[in-house]
Formats: C-alpha cells, sequence, structure tokens
C-alpha cells in the first residue's frame, strides 16, 4: 500500500468488540488474565495497551522499519533511546541540534559517565577521526534546528557500519512522508510525534522506530523499564493527526517554499535558509536525499536582534511559540527562545544570531501569509 493508505489503515483494524472504525481509547491500567499463569496478549498499560500499539504499528510501516515504540514525549524518546549508551561508551552528535537535546545530552547523558563529543558530521573525514574505541553510536539531525543543514545518511551510514557503530536520526522536522532515514541505512529513527506526525498542536509525544529485532528487543525493555511510554488518549491524538499526514505534508512544503522565494526576494531579509532553495549549499543532496522539503526554516533579518525582535511584535496570523509541525503558522526566535538552553558561546558557534527567526509554515491561504509577515517588515 501506498503511504497515504498506510497513514489510514496500517496497524488499525476494525474493533472486534463492536466494529469500531476508528481505534478504541483503552483507558485501562490493567487486564484481566484468562487464568492462573494464563495473561492475555495485553496485562497492564506500561507494558503495552491497544491504542498504543496501533499507533507503534503505524509509525512503523510509515517508516519501512519492522518495530515502532512511542512514548509520552519527544524527549522521553530521546532519553530512551540515549540508555543504549553507558558509563566509558563514546557518543558521536553532530554540534549543529535542537537545543532540547543538547541541553539532555550536556547535563544528563554525561552525568551518566557517556563521553559526548560535538562534531561537524557535514565533514565526514572529520567524522572518521572522532570515532574512537569506546565509540558506541551517531546522533544525527537532518535538516538541522534551527539552521536548516542537512547531513548525507547513506554516507554516514556506511561508515558507522563499518564502524560496528549504531546511527540515530531525528527525523522530526520531515517526518516519514518526506524522508525515510531506514531507508538510507540509519538502524534508528527518533521523532517527535508532538510535530508534524501529530500535526495539530494538541499532544505531545515521540516515537523511535527501528529494522532490526535486537534493537527492537532492547528499546521495547527500555520503554517497560522506564516507564517512558505513551498514554492511550495521547496516542488516540496521534493516530487521529497521523491519518492526514501526506495531505498535510504537501500543504506545508508547499507553502513554505513559496514563502522562502518570497523572503528570499525582500529587501529587510539577510539570506534564507530553506534546503529547497537553489542558494542552498546543499540543494542537490536535499533533491537527493529527501522527496520534499517540509514546512520549518528559517531566515535572518537585516539588521540585529532588535529588528527581529520587531518583527516578531508585528505578526499577526502567525502565532509567537515554541514548537512546529501544526496547521497553523508559528514563528519563534531561537537565540532566546527554543535554544536559549545553549551557552551563549555554542549557540553562536553553531550559527544562530540575533537577528534569526524561524518559522513553522501552516497551512492557511500563502496569500494571507504573505500579507501578514509583509506587514510586519513594515514595522521593522
Amino acid at each position: 500500500m501506498r503511504f497515504e493508505t498506510l497513514a489510514i489503515h496500517a496497524g488499525q483494524s476494525h474493533d472486534p468488540v463492536y466494529g469500531a472504525v476508528m481505534t478504541p481509547i483503552y483507558q485501562t491500567s490493567t487486564f484481566a488474565f484468562k487464568g492462573v499463569n494464563q495473561p492475555r496478549e495485553f496485562d497492564y498499560s506500561r507494558s503495552g495497551n491497544p491504542t498504543r500499539k496501533a499507533l507503534e504499528d503505524c509509525l512503523a510501516a510509515l517508516e519501512n522499519g519492522t518495530a515502532g515504540f512511542v512514548f509520552a514525549t519527544g524527549m522521553a524518546a530521546e532519553a530512551t533511546i540515549l540508555e543504549l549508551c553507558g558509563s566509558g561508551d563514546h557518543l558521536v552528535v553532530h554540534d549543529d541540534l535542537y537545543g532540547g537535546t543538547y541541553r539532555l545530552l550536556v547535563n544528563v547523558t554525561r552525568r551518566h559517565g557517556v563521553e559526548v563529543d560535538f562534531v561537524n558530521l557535514r565533514d565526514l573525514d572529520l567524522f572518521r577521526k572522532s570515532i574512537r574505541p569506546n565509540t558506541k553510536a551517531v546522533w544525527t539531525e537532518t535538516p538541522t534546528n534551527p539552521l536548516m543543514n542537512l547531513l548525507d545518511l547513506r554516507a554516514i551510514a556506511e561508515i558507522a557500519r563499518e564502524r560496528g557503530l549504531t546511527t540515530i536520526c531525528d527525523n522530526t522536522f520531515l517526518s516519514p512522508y518526506f524522508q525515510r532515514p531506514l531507508e538510507l541505512g540509519i538502524d534508528v529513527v527518533v521523532h517527535s510525534t508532538t510535530k508534524y506526525i501529530n500535526g495539530h498542536s494538541d499532544v505531545v509525544g515521540g516515537a523511535i522506530i527501528v529494522k532490526d529485532a535486537g534493537l527492537a528487543q532492547q528499546i521495547k525493555f527500555l520503554q517497560n523499564a522506564m516507564g517512558t511510554c505513551a498514554g492511550p488518549q495521547d496516542c488516540f491524538l496521534v493516530l487521529r493527526g497521523v491519518k492526514t499526514l501526506g495531505v498535510r505534508m504537501e500543504a506545508h512544503n508547499r507553502n513554505a517554499l513559496a514563502l522562502a522565494h518570497w523572503l528570499e526576494a525582500h529587501p529587510k531579509v539577510e539570506r534564507v535558509l530553506h534546503p529547497g532553495l537553489e542558494s542552498h549549499p546543499q540543494h542537490e543532496l536535499a533533491r537527493r536525499q529527501m522527496s520534499g522539503y517540509g514546512g520549518t526554516f528559517s531566515f535572518c533579518v537585516k539588521g540585529a536582534e532588535q529588528e527581529a525582535f520587531r518583527l516578531l511584535g508585528a505578526v499577526k496570523l502567525f502565532t509567537l511559540a515554541e514548537s512546529l509541525g501544526g496547521v497553523e503558522s508559528l514563528i519563534e526566535h531561537p537565540w532566546s527562545m527554543t535554544h536559549a538552553s545553549m551557552p551563549e558561546e555554542v549557540r553562536a558557534a553553531m550559527g544562530i544570531t540575533g537577528n534569526m527567526i524561524r518559522i513553522s509554515v501552516g497551512i492557511e491561504h500563502i496569500d494571507d501569509q504573505i500579507a501578514d509577515l509583509e506587514q510586519a517588515f513594515g514595522k521593522v
């Protein structure tokens, strides 16, 4: 079945009791045994729940994996997969990434005795040199947040496979509709389902998808042991959202690319960071690795931070808020919002500046989005 069909039907069958077309919310903590030493498929909702299983199976199908796992938040998913690394292990991480992931790695993972090195993984020779005898895994994010840099996943996966490393990719920005890292050789895909997969800004969640049966067993154990799983009501909402993922991503992609072209020609814009633009230094990699560019990108206004603040304070249709991937358009300031948890020197070294703005382009009419930004630029 094609993607759009899988999004609606994968992992979901009619309820066997009443024939409900939509997967019911199994709002229960525990399940009755058939008898002594006779558990059913589910026995306790931390270990498994029918609503959760439907979502996990659906996401596995969309990423072309064999097993999926969903979590209470995107950070819960990240924290769980990072438990594959233990004291004395070494983790290579791309040096341009989401601020929350950086905070987790620096303030939590390192405290567990894991050595974490931040490396520019766009430089494959540098990646090779960064691998040590105790290197356990490599963490990638592409496109990166908020700089929209791309990583060559196939090349990274090949190098990692030669050295016996586990590869992890945060695929939140594109969703499996536009990019499927497992098909490029990556071992583990991570999502914040809060974003495009759910798509309605009304639930938080995370996901991990894998192909390897051994990895699946490890993650299943960790999910149960750590209790990081998603609840049935959240799973129901994400199942509802994922059914329209294909049509939403097409609309996000179309609007964002049109807006990026408009911004690139605007006299008050310094530069636009969007991999769909020919001006993007990795545009050819984007065309080769992705089937679309998503709906989130960044741009820099001419001037300093105060000019960005004027624009942010003048928008009416765009909502000043963190997060991304909902049907409504959001706008934010990475330096002071999503990446504020990073030390200033780290933000500066990454290339985040005070005049940078990140937008999550919704599915409103493009003319209304442009009109809102145009009137806001009048205040800059």
